[in-house]
């Protein structure tokens, strides 16, 4: 059993956890984007939440679809998409003993194209910028899979 002072010790873990904290730290900011704009734009999903801005009929008019509330709120769910599984690989690989270098170069590559992703979705840059860093991201996360799955295979 790995005690925390160990786990602290290993490099690569707290690269990982730092690296984490990043992205987590991005992905908290996409809700805090997407209720900026659902509050400024005065859009709600919820029939509860509108019921600051009048009653009845009044309030219906607020239950209704923005394009930038939408635009948020999908690279919000994309974010989620795609930082779960780096959570859970990610951190299987980082205990699984790999060279500090190539894990460090997996995770800031990942933390770059999740960034990256977030500007060309919000500004919104001409594709293929946002597909090529999704695919970036999905690549990191596939090459930690891999071979996290080749030098550890219990299969």
């Amino acid at each position: 059993m790995v005690s925390l002072s160990q786990l602290m010790e290993n490099e690569v873990f707290m690269a990982f956890a730092s690296y984490t904290t990043i992205v987590l730290s991005k992905m908290m900011f996409m809700s805090t984007a997407t209720a900026f704009y659902r509050l400024t734009r005065k859009v709600f999903a919820n029939p509860e939440d509108c019921a600051g801005f009048g009653k009845g009929e009044n309030a219906k008019k607020y239950l209704r679809t923005d394009d930038r509330v939408e635009r948020v709120r999908r690279a919000h769910l994309n974010d989620l998409e795609n930082i779960v599984p780096f959570l859970g690989i990610g951190l299987l690989y980082s205990l699984s003993g790999p060279d500090l270098s190539t894990a460090i170069l997996h995770f800031r590559l990942f933390v770059g194209a999740r960034i990256y992703h977030t500007i060309a979705y919000l500004t919104p840059l001409p594709q293929p910028n946002r597909i090529l860093a999704f695919f970036i991201g999905y690549g990191v996360t596939f090459s930690m899979a891999y071979r996290l799955l080749k030098s550890n295979l219990y299969l």
